[in-house]
């Protein structure tokens, strides 16, 4: 189960106290006590598996180590281990102890989200020369705790989206490394699956149904993914006997969700071409392209709609270096 919304309740480490202490060389004693360490803070680190969260379904408080508390002979106490927890990308960090919140965007970056407490002074800090012997020292600060809503929002280029068994999984897994899950029947994918085609992140969003922004079926968990991709591939099975009303059900629950996923660039696919004759196919070409001129048949079984497909995706690729290369 991929875990895309978790409450969580972190804890930076406290830091430790400082110590009370005096030389016992006769003619010196002086004070001695040393200071105590820094709290270990907690990191996350933007990670590019989308299942990261799956180790906050059980565990839902995190603390970092407190620092060591000062010893005498001026031994300060070892700081507290930081802790860095992988994040995926894409995941808004709603800070709900003081209202704030921020993304974990790039992959490898740490972020500090909780920093450890400062170690208390030894009494050897308090010497001077109106209190040669110091029996005062610190107690380490506490570290940061906050209570946070960890809601991921996949980072994706081009979103598959459509209404159930239309093919997406199948071509995701032609085109990528990725092992989707694949049969003939409904809402066999259950859950987002990401694949990498060259520079592009494809995501594979569980098929929609008429209501799913209301609610119905798997679809309302998962239009929140769709928010984040920069293009919309749009599929409908050749062999439908409604492909135009298939098409506008599931723009009419993009639109309910969010109008402005109807503003994002769309390619519409008829996908299974394979299953239906030539006349068929042309007759439903032109119906959709009503709706929108770049309508494109596909099979995984057709060499050549593959192969057209992907000059598709080098265009897009190619886009998306200049525009990088322009920044």
């Amino acid at each position: 189960m991929l875990i895309d919304d978790v409450t969580i309740r972190i804890k930076a480490g406290d830091g430790g106290a400082g110590s009370v202490a005096f030389n016992k060389t006769k003619n010196n004693l002086g004070p001695t006590g040393g200071s105590g360490g820094l709290g270990g803070s907690i990191y996350f680190v933007g990670a590019s598996e989308l299942d990261a969260l799956q180790q906050f379904r059980f565990r839902k408080v995190i603390e970092a180590e407190g620092g060591h508390d000062g010893r005498g002979q001026f031994v300060d106490g070892a700081g507290g281990g930081d802790l860095f927890l992988k994040i995926p990308t894409g995941t808004i960090v709603h800070n709900l102890t003081n209202n704030t919140e921020l993304e974990i965007i790039n992959v490898g970056e740490p972020v500090l989200i909780a920093k450890g407490g400062k170690g208390g002074k030894g009494n050897f800090l308090f010497r001077s020369s109106r209190n040669t012997s110091p029996e005062q020292s610190q107690p380490g600060l506490d570290g940061e705790e906050f209570q946070l809503r960890l809601e991921l929002k996949m980072m994706a280029d081009i979103g598959f989206v459509g209404l159930p068994n239309v093919g997406k999984s199948s071509l995701l897994k032609e085109l990528t490394n990725a092992n989707p899950k694949v049969a003939n029947y409904p809402f066999t994918t259950l859950e987002p699956s990401l694949g990498v085609y060259y520079d592009l992140i494809l995501a594979d969003i569980p098929g929609l149904i008429e209501g799913a922004s209301k609610g119905k079926g798997l679809g309302i968990k998962f239009l929140k993914h769709i928010e984040r991709t920069k293009i919309l591939f749009h599929f409908i099975a050749s062999d439908s006997s409604t492909p135009v009303t298939d098409y506008k059900t599931i723009r009419k629950e993009l639109g309910r969700y969010n109008k402005e996923l109807l503003e994002k660039p769309e390619y519409v696919f008829l996908s299974r071409n394979d299953t239906t004759d030539s006349k068929d196919l042309e007759k439903k070409i032109k119906a959709l392209k009503k709706y929108n001129d770049k309508v494109i048949t596909i099979s995984i079984y057709d060499y050549d709609s593959i192969e057209g497909l992907k000059k598709v995706l080098n265009s897009i690729a190619d886009e998306k270096m200049n525009r990088k290369s322009a920044e």
